[in-house]
């Protein structure tokens, strides 16, 4: 068995292999995507005059394949004017996922803007993110509507330049009839509530907490979107109407149909309302033996889709070394006696 698997064929072939996975992880490295700036970039290409338009929010894809995938074809297919995507873009912050993202959304004829979230700065993925993204944070309107974008990718709160440039941001918005605001992590656990001290899957700092819901309050927020937790949820804190949106294809954090789904919501925006629709995608059986296995796919699918050609090339090095030992196991051994007598 061992004389086939070190045979000369089998060498040769692994060799070739190499060079193969060799030449294409140098292309990849050689053609990585001379984006910068991407949010301004899209930012240019909405139109703004618009008073009646759609527009589709979603978050946690996480570098998702099969579910991100089928999200991207249905919002392809609304007649939404652009996408949000509200953090946690990558599972890790590590260029090739931000590569990986990037030739995902390439497949999305809408123009896309993001919102960091926390995934995104693992692996001096900070770095990595305002590379490829541009600013943290940002503002931008359309004719009768103003967003805003938080960076409250550390969990913990939003600091004290961005708590007065949001400040600002929201005196600016008042001249408009409607103000939407996104970050990532919620203020609160929707399933602990607002009056609940206990932190859950919210930002660290309850006092920061009440002290965003407060400002949210006084300046009439028509509808904050967070993410974070794998889910929807959709309630008030405070005077603040919330939605949070966490089901564009993470693995989800619980099986209560109403709330842990895959999905994204589509908003509506005219001059006499706003409508929230809950587009739903396809959900795996939410029993706890088929959640374990849809999420270990996930996680084994995406590692390999990314993860392939450095796996080859891995794995050929490991050979190459095996191959070596065996060959010359005897000149090994030869040479370990010989350092062995000098030693004594």
């Amino acid at each position: 068995m061992r004389k086939k698997i070190f045979s000369k064929l089998i060498f040769y072939i692994i060799i070739s292999l190499m060079v193969f996975a060799t030449a294409i992880k140098v292309n990849e490295m050689s053609s990585e995507p001379k984006i910068r700036d991407y949010n301004y970039i899209n930012l240019q290409k909405i139109d703004k005059t618009e008073a009646n338009f759609t527009f589709d929010v979603f978050a946690d894809n996480k570098n998702s394949i099969t579910t991100f995938n089928e999200l991207i074809q249905k919002v392809n297919n609304d007649n939404s004017l652009f996408a949000i995507d509200d953090g946690d873009l990558v599972f890790e912050g590590d260029k090739e996922k931000f590569m990986f993202f990037l030739d995902q959304v390439e497949n999305l004829k809408k123009p896309l803007l993001t919102v960091i979230g926390n995934h995104e700065t693992y692996d001096e993925g900070r770095i990595n993110y305002y590379h490829y993204f541009g600013r943290f944070y940002y503002s931008f309107h359309t004719k009768n509507s103003y967003f805003i974008m938080l960076d409250d990718a550390n969990e913990t709160d939003i600091d004290p330049w961005q708590m007065s440039w949001l400040k600002e941001e929201l005196q600016k918005s008042e001249a408009y009839k409607y103000r939407f605001v996104f970050m990532h992590v919620p203020l609160f656990d929707p399933y602990f509530g607002a009056n609940s001290k206990i932190q859950g899957h919210s930002l660290e700092c309850y006092q920061c907490a009440l002290d965003l819901n407060n400002l949210f309050d006084k300046y009439h927020v028509t509808m904050l979107f967070v993410s974070h937790i794998h889910a929807y949820y959709r309630g008030i804190w405070g005077h603040t109407p919330y939605i949070l949106t966490g089901g564009a294809g993470a693995e989800l954090d619980g099986s209560d149909p109403t709330h842990f789904f895959y999905h994204y919501i589509k908003v509506k925006v005219s001059n006499n309302n706003v409508r929230y629709e809950v587009v739903k995608l396809d959900t795996p059986k939410l029993d706890l033996i088929n959640r374990w296995a849809h999420n270990a796919w996930i996680y084994i699918y995406a590692f390999f889709s990314i993860n392939f050609w450095s796996l080859m090339i891995e794995l050929g090095i490991l050979y190459f070394f095996l191959y070596f030992l065996y060959k010359k196991k005897e000149w090994i051994m030869g040479l370990i006696l010989k350092i062995y007598d000098k030693l004594e």
